[in-house]
């Protein structure tokens, strides 16, 4: 993970670029790349405390920070009115957990070591979580969807609609969905932690890795200076997305979809493939379902409460194409993961379905009005 630090060097460059106001463009490009490490930073100080303060509160801690980056960028979003943004990042969040890295670490992991084995159990929950969070997503849609039929006003593209009603629902939804994720941690504490399978490696390694390389003080001096750094980059790439939209001819629906999400989440994305690669299959599911799961328990239910700091209401109302490919992610997870085992065939054919998925709101974001 050390060369990703190289690509600090673009935080200034984004910083440069933005003062004296260079192309769009390359402000947008600046801040991604910049992003990416700083991300990095932000989980490994996050992991770095989470050593020093024990299983429990670590656990807490990597809990509650796993995507702080992704939480700070569409919070910076939030405050500038850029709902639709927020929306999609959510859905590419789930998305490329479910799909891109899940799939990319049994693809590689299955060439590596064919089929490789996994806790049914570890999975099954996970699974089951994600279903119930795609149907906290899915209520708020379909009664928004009926509600705009009933009133003979249905605009599929616009879902950023006035209604007090699903503004009351989408808050019960979200503190539910809140709620439940609360419970999932209480219920993770309070489990034994379960042996890996055979066939995994020797645990030397991993146990030498999680002695702490920092102390305290850099951890959470480190912890601050990227959330501050990251906090300024998002203000420069939310404030570059529309004349990059104009400019580019893509839509903000496939922005927030496919490269935020991957901007925000690359560094424990490579950790996933990483972990799947030395046969360690348990790590590397919940490494994907975990965050999937953390993304729509917790950032999305946050989100809509946050919201309430800047004026409109962020509901949980989704495009409809949106929830259909949610729930078929998680159906396609699911499939993959019952039996406890996997293959690099199994990690080819989500790649597949996440690429299709992503065709498919390249085109849509083309079409949709506006």
């Amino acid at each position: 993970m050390k060369y990703l630090r190289y690509l600090l060097v673009f935080v200034p460059l984004a910083v440069v670029a933005e003062l004296l106001e260079w192309n769009p463009l390359l402000i947008f490009i600046f801040s991604c790349v910049a992003l990416i490490p700083l991300a990095g930073l932000l989980g490994e100080a996050t992991e770095e405390l989470a050593i020093h303060t024990g299983p429990k509160i670590g656990g807490l801690l990597n809990a509650t920070l796993g995507n702080a980056a992704e939480l700070i960028i569409t919070i910076v979003a939030l405050s500038q009115g850029q709902y639709d943004l927020v929306k999609a990042s959510i859905t590419g969040s789930i998305l490329g957990n479910l799909l891109l890295i899940l799939g990319a670490s049994l693809l590689l992991g299955g060439l590596r070591h064919g089929t490789q084995k996994f806790d049914r159990t570890l999975t099954g929950v996970s699974a089951t979580m994600m279903t119930l969070a795609v149907i906290g997503l899915i209520v708020p849609t379909l009664f928004e969807l009926l509600h705009e039929i009933n009133l003979g006003r249905l605009d599929v593209f616009n879902t950023n609609v006035n209604d007090p009603a699903l503004n009351t629902l989408s808050l019960w939804v979200a503190g539910v969905l809140i709620v439940l994720y609360v419970l999932s941690l209480v219920f993770t504490f309070r489990t034994p932690q379960r042996e890996e399978h055979a066939g995994v490696d020797d645990h030397s390694e991993e146990e030498g890795a999680h002695k702490a390389k920092w102390s305290v003080p850099v951890s959470l001096g480190v912890l601050a200076a990227s959330t501050i750094a990251i906090v300024f980059l998002s203000e420069f790439l939310v404030g570059a997305v529309e004349p990059v939209v104009e400019s580019l001819g893509v839509s903000k629906l496939f922005l927030g979809i496919i490269i935020i999400p991957i901007v925000g989440n690359v560094a424990e994305h490579i950790v996933g493939v990483q972990v799947a690669l030395k046969n360690k299959m348990d790590l590397s599911l919940s490494i994907s379902l975990g965050s999937s799961m953390q993304v729509a328990l917790f950032v999305a239910p946050l989100l809509v409460f946050i919201s309430l700091l800047f004026g409109p209401e962020l509901t949980l109302f989704f495009s409809l194409f949106e929830v259909v490919a949610l729930t078929l992610a998680v159906f396609c997870a699911t499939l993959v993961s019952v039996d406890g085992e996997s293959n690099w065939l199994e990690g080819m054919q989500l790649l597949a379905v996440y690429v299709v998925m992503a065709l498919g709101f390249y085109f849509t974001g083309a079409v949709a009005p506006g």
